[in-house]
């Protein structure tokens, strides 16, 4: 009788935990974007208020920006530059539909649930992908 108990509390179980971790996640990663946002402009107001003036200006006469890779934007954005903290801050904001859906994913694999499992695959799949394009491209 008490198998039978325990059997039937793992399904609320798993369902507090999607109710009650996912949106702890969500808001932990929100939060810390924000604060890394706020830094930036922060920086940015501070350090170089016509920075962002100057930039588009030079994109309208057609003069763009080296790329750096991603650990010399963090090398820069522990050094206190405005564009890379700002950067990093929209890095971590990017994480949160990726861990939304990377936690539904793995909850739906726990329960074998292989309908979902596919369905938030292809979208964990489609956001991997936009992230490696927009990072590339």
């Amino acid at each position: 009788m008490a198998a039978i108990k325990e059997i039937q509390a793992s399904p609320g179980e798993e369902d507090r935990i999607l109710r009650v971790w996912t949106p702890v996640l969500l808001r932990t990663i929100l939060v810390i974007a924000t604060v890394i946002l706020l830094g930036g402009l922060i920086l940015m107001i501070t350090q170089s208020p016509g920075n962002y003036v100057r930039r588009y200006h030079a994109v309208q006469a057609e003069h763009f920006a080296e790329k750096a890779d991603f650990a010399e934007m963090l090398r820069l954005a522990a050094g206190g530059d405005p564009h890379s903290v700002m950067t990093l801050g929209l890095y971590v904001l990017t994480l949160v539909p990726l861990a939304r859906v990377a936690f539904c994913f793995l909850l739906f694999v726990k329960e074998r649930d292989f309908a979902y499992v596919g369905f938030t695959a292809y979208v964990l799949i489609g956001l991997i992908a936009g992230i490696l394009l927009g990072r590339i491209g």
